[in-house]
């Protein structure tokens, strides 16, 4: 490959992970801009998001690409990614962190650490320590140009995410829901002077954010076609990274930071080494809190002592 494919190569991978970590870095945001909680449990219901989507394809008898059949349990595999991710995340609110709602910061990351290891060890126990392989249920298929290839499914992440990422800024901007969500990350206490049922949408958030990072964690299996229950820990890091990155809060800033990190680390993939990858991510993300610690777009939300 010539040097000029090899690049634009590595900005085709570098995008396709990086709006998945954009899709886990939303969770992280949302939340973050809500109750001022760092939830580090939300690694883990991303891989228990792929940890689904492998029980709908396998209960379904799913080996590989296929026809509608296959096709249509990949959706469902999805579905059932968002909608039980968002049960564990109302779940890991409602029992972990609302009774620690007014006790000091601290607690609430103590308890947000305990349930990152408590949803791991229950994916181990459940599935096993070793890699489980996923099978794509979606037609293979390879596109070229000059050089560069982009496969279907790297076309599908980016349509699913890209889709995901339009809807959830249209339902904060329109909704009620999501105008309670901004009032709410706002001034709490006014919120909840004004009639805004403060709890129930911190609920609802945290049932968002663990939705996006359930599809998220669907699409993640199916691309690199084997998961472990360790995944949560490396990726919701890198993705809490990418939501540091662009300004912890901000829900754009969220979503560009989720693809410079990919993007950082595919070109330092393609131009180092794999083994690299995450040094040069991480190394720019020291370097840029350096010199402009809110992120690249800042934090929307008002700080609240």
């Amino acid at each position: 490959m010539t040097p000029h494919a090899v690049f634009l190569q590595q900005l085709v991978n570098g995008l396709t992970i990086g709006v998945v970590y954009a899709l886990i870095a939303l969770g992280y945001t949302m939340v973050y801009g809500i109750i001022q909680l760092i939830n580090f449990a939300h690694g883990e219901i991303f891989m228990l998001g792929a940890y689904l989507g492998l029980t709908v394809l396998a209960l379904g008898g799913v080996a590989g690409a296929g026809g509608p059949a296959a096709i249509g349990l990949g959706v469902v595999g999805g579905l059932a990614a968002i909608g039980g991710c968002a049960v564990v995340g109302w779940l890991v609110e409602r029992v972990a962190y609302r009774p620690l709602r007014q006790s000091p910061k601290l607690a609430a990351l103590i308890t947000a650490i305990g349930a990152s290891f408590v949803l791991q060890n229950a994916a181990m126990l459940c599935y096993g320590a070793r890699d489980r392989y996923v099978p794509n249920p979606f037609p293979v298929s390879q596109w070229q140009w000059g050089g560069v290839a982009m496969t279907g499914m790297q076309v599908l992440i980016a349509a699913v995410a890209l889709t995901v990422m339009i809807g959830l800024q249209w339902f904060i901007r329109a909704t009620t829901l999501g105008q309670a969500m901004r009032a709410t990350a706002q001034d709490p206490v006014a919120a909840r002077l004004m009639g805004i049922p403060v709890d129930r949408v911190i609920a609802w958030t945290f049932m968002i954010g663990s939705g996006l990072a359930g599809i998220g964690g669907a699409l993640f299996g199916i691309y690199y076609t084997t998961i472990n229950f360790h995944d949560g820990y490396l990726t919701g890091l890198k993705a809490f990274t990418a939501a540091v990155l662009g300004g912890i809060g901000n829900v754009p800033g969220a979503v560009l930071g989720g693809l410079l990190l990919g993007l950082l680390e595919g070109l330092g993939a393609g131009y180092l080494s794999s083994q690299w990858k995450n040094v040069l991510a991480f190394a720019v993300l020291v370097l840029l809190l350096l010199f402009r610690p809110r992120g690249l777009l800042g934090e929307r939300v008002a700080e609240r002592a």
